[in-house]
């Protein structure tokens, strides 16, 4: 592995990781240092530049969160690494995710149980619940309460799902992985996510546009 204690180019990196899938360009609990999430052949690795006391445990901690919210692997003997267990990348899900596991604190524990959340745009309840159906594990999404048009507004849910889970749609209110396995750690991710596609997108444009500015070519901070 790439040492972190000495200098590093980011030519190095690219090399030995893989592409940049992903910059979050401050770590709110962190010294606001830049951290990125690498892919190579199916491997994720978190990694940063930036060189202040403690961040190889930082950074073990982002990794531990990526397992714990998004329901990832941690690769044996490595501190930084993760991976689907399913072979497959996710790699929108997983954008959000890189985003989740830096932003939230280190003790952060996500929900169990019923999957469900109030809509952000009506008085509705959107449901998920999933179910094995022959080579797929499906999704079913519902919404409970009162509001005009509910099944509009359902049908905007789904496209949420489709649109940052990359999911497949198998009926009119049911979408599935692309891996076809069972993810219910992105789902309860994906869920606030769905419910509010025009605001995630403004989201994730200004996202880019700090990452643009942060990074030059690869978006972290000099090393410090």
């Amino acid at each position: 592995m790439v040492d972190m204690g000495t200098q590093v180019r980011a030519v190095d990196v690219i090399e030995k990781y893989g592409n940049c899938l992903e910059l979050v360009s401050m770590d709110p609990n962190f010294e606001n240092i830049s951290v990125g999430l690498y892919v190579k052949d199916g491997v994720c690795t978190v990694w940063t530049f930036s060189r202040k006391a403690g961040v190889e445990g930082r950074i073990e901690q982002i990794r531990d969160q990526l397992v714990a919210l998004g329901g990832m692997q941690a690769v044996e003997g490595s501190t930084s690494q993760v991976r689907f267990a399913c072979g497959g990348l996710h790699e929108r899900a997983i954008k959000f995710l890189m985003s989740q596991a830096v932003g939230k604190a280190p003790d952060f524990a996500p929900p169990q149980g019923e999957m469900s959340i109030r809509d952000s745009r009506s008085p509705l309840t959107i449901k998920v619940a999933g179910s094995q159906r022959d080579d797929a594990y499906v999704y079913a999404v519902s919404v409970e309460g009162e509001a005009p048009n509910p099944a509009v507004r359902l049908r905007m849910v789904v496209a949420g799902f489709l649109r940052y889970g990359e999911m497949n749609k198998v009926g009119d209110t049911e979408v599935a992985f692309p891996c076809g396995q069972r993810h219910d750690a992105l789902m309860r991710l994906l869920m606030p996510y769905s419910r509010n596609i025009s605001s995630v997108e403004g989201m994730m444009a200004a996202e880019a546009l700090r990452g643009q500015m942060t990074t030059g070519t690869l978006g972290f901070t000099p090393p410090t």
